[in-house]
């Protein structure tokens, strides 16, 4: 089978999960407790004429299967409907598209960082089993994995912010700066391309705090899989018949088993990635960085069911292109996996 029929099978795979999360959510969404509209109307004394005419007006008053085929016609007709509660009455689909850079950010330096050490960490510590670095390194995964990360982020607060002062504990920029012209929705990109540059820095403090945050639990699982699996490459007949021959022990490790161990860490990489993508929920809460991950928890307490819907759905296409993309790459990494 050709990469090319392999990738349109898995594309083909893929419509059905999505329409399962899809419908899952939307009928999940529709049994949640609470009233979008009362979100919207304005606040005092209840008006129920008004409430009946925007029930009837957003589809509410019409059978949950007939809102449905509805909903789904006007998402794949390039309609992802209307916030109600969040941006009342603002579209959906630019409502997430002003949050997901924010989250891409923190979601691609986390990862790069997390990765470039993770692997680089992993590698010192199989390569010194049971020894102090190995017993070191193992010891630092284990925090990461045991510690929860709205914990560690409310630490690094107190700790790093609030005691020494060393960095912002909240938010994307200072105060008083001014959000540079919009271009592409990337702060650092546009304040390049708008010539401010002193808002580069600014935004690179801000992100400090919770790309370490991230990028400490990224790396637990990064470290522990690298290590596992380097274990294993070691312990193969061509690398001690590499060492036999006489190469050199960094030659060993770098030419012949760290690409045959990277297979499995390029899993956990990418599903990292498409987690952090689908939004760092509880990091974004905790820094009030207002991208796609704090706006899925507005979504859910104001019952804005139009957002819900449509950030589950994006969500659920960010994970099947990860698991595709990593499929992919087996093949780069290993050349005898074929398709």
């Amino acid at each position: 089978m050709s990469l090319i029929s392999y990738i349109i099978r898995r594309l083909v795979a893929m419509i059905p999960v999505l329409f399962g999360a899809l419908t899952l959510t939307f009928i999940l969404s529709r049994l949640m407790p609470g009233d979008p509209i009362l979100a919207f109307l304005p606040e005092g004394k209840p008006n129920p004429e008004l409430h009946a005419y925007w029930e009837h007006k957003l589809g509410l008053d019409q059978p949950i299967i007939i809102q449905y085929f509805r909903y789904l016609g006007d998402l794949f007709t390039g309609n992802w409907g209307l916030s109600v509660s969040i941006a009342r009455g603002g579209m959906v689909w630019d409502l997430i598209m002003t949050r997901l850079p924010r989250t891409v950010d923190i979601a691609l330096f986390s990862v790069i960082i997390s990765s470039f050490i993770g692997i680089k960490t992993g590698i010192i510590s199989a390569t010194h089993r049971n020894k102090t670095k190995d017993a070191v390194f193992r010891g630092m995964s284990l925090i990461g994995v045991a510690i929860p990360v709205f914990f560690l982020g409310m630490l690094l607060q107190f700790l790093l912010g609030y005691q020494l002062g060393l960095f912002p504990t909240t938010g994307f920029k200072t105060y008083e700066y001014v959000d540079p012209k919009y271009v592409t929705g990337f702060r650092i990109i546009d304040a390049l391309l708008s010539g401010e540059l002193y808002m580069v820095p600014d935004y690179v403090w801000h992100l400090v705090l919770p790309v370490f945050c991230l990028s400490f639990i990224s790396l637990a699982g990064i470290v522990r899989q690298t290590r596992s699996s380097m274990l294993e490459v070691l312990e193969q007949d061509y690398i001690r018949t590499a060492r036999a021959k006489g190469c050199e022990e960094k030659d060993v490790i770098n030419t012949h088993a760290k690409k045959n161990a990277m297979i499995p860490t390029v899993t956990v990489i990418g599903l990292n990635l498409a987690g952090l993508l689908a939004g760092a929920v509880l990091t974004e809460t905790t820094f009030n960085l207002k991208g796609v991950g704090q706006l899925l928890v507005r979504a859910i307490v104001t019952s804005d069911y139009w957002v819900l819907n449509a950030l589950v759905f994006f969500f659920a296409i960010i994970f099947v292109v990860a698991n595709l993309a990593v499929d992919i790459l087996y093949g780069v990494l290993d050349p005898r996996i074929r398709y």
